[in-house]
């Protein structure tokens, strides 16, 4: 059974993904630029000496903890609406069934008027 797209995409809570589309792309940026940023400074401990080792492994745990928390945030944001998407495609799933039924006895009340009209068949 072909999916009516115009009818599904009505039923989709536009409102809901336009408004949280700018948030999820700041922070899709904000880790994209956390990332590549630490790609490009990533240089050999040699070439840096460091006064105090320990400082610079708890700035590194500090700034991986903040990483994770942009990430999780994200994530968080994309499982909500993930999870009103399922509900829409659901509502869709009872619509399509329901509709399959009403066709089904539309279908074979047709056929029983047809087959019971005199001269028709």
């Amino acid at each position: 059974m072909a999916i009516d797209w115009i009818a599904a995409a009505k039923l989709v809570p536009w409102s809901d993904v336009i408004s949280s589309a700018p948030q999820l792309a700041k922070g899709a940026r904000k880790l994209w630029e956390r990332v590549g940023k630490r790609e490009s400074e990533a240089t050999p401990a040699a070439d840096t000496p460091s006064a105090d080792p320990l400082a610079a492994l708890r700035e590194r745990v500090a700034q991986l903890e903040a990483e994770a928390a942009t990430s999780s945030e994200l994530i968080r944001s994309l499982a909500e609406q993930n999870a009103k998407l399922v509900q829409v495609l659901h509502g869709l799933r009872r619509w399509v069934k329901l509709l399959g039924a009403v066709s089904v006895v539309l279908l074979i009340a047709v056929a029983w008027l047809v087959l019971r009209t005199p001269g028709v068949a």
